[in-house]
């Protein structure tokens, strides 16, 4: 048997597959606006939450303010669905109605 054989002792022939990496559908997760979540507030969830840097987060918050909404970022379903409801406790927490929610799946 030589090395680029592809059968088996018994003369069963090998198949070789190759497995497609399948990219997961992402979802944006969005900041709403109300009128009672004070900007400060605001701020501290795209940091802590989202990871963002003191002066993206400045500027997605004035997006929200400004616009009534905000992506945030884009994230498989699991992991956007576990960031709204990060931002859903840590406003509960802080008496805030600030809301978050998920959009698309591309």
């Amino acid at each position: 048997m030589t090395a680029h054989d592809d059968r088996q002792p018994g003369g069963a022939v090998v198949e070789r597959t190759r497995d497609k990496a399948i990219t997961p559908k992402l979802y944006r997760v969005l900041l709403l606006n109300d009128d009672y979540t004070t900007m400060e507030f605001v701020v501290a969830v795209l940091e802590e939450v989202f990871r963002k840097t003191p002066a993206e987060a400045f500027r997605l918050m004035m997006q929200v303010h400004t616009e009534g909404r905000a992506v945030c970022g884009a994230y498989t379903y699991e992991v956007a669905e576990t960031k709204v409801d990060t931002v859903r406790q840590l406003a509960a927490r802080g008496g805030y109605p600030l809301q978050a929610t998920i959009e698309g799946g591309e």
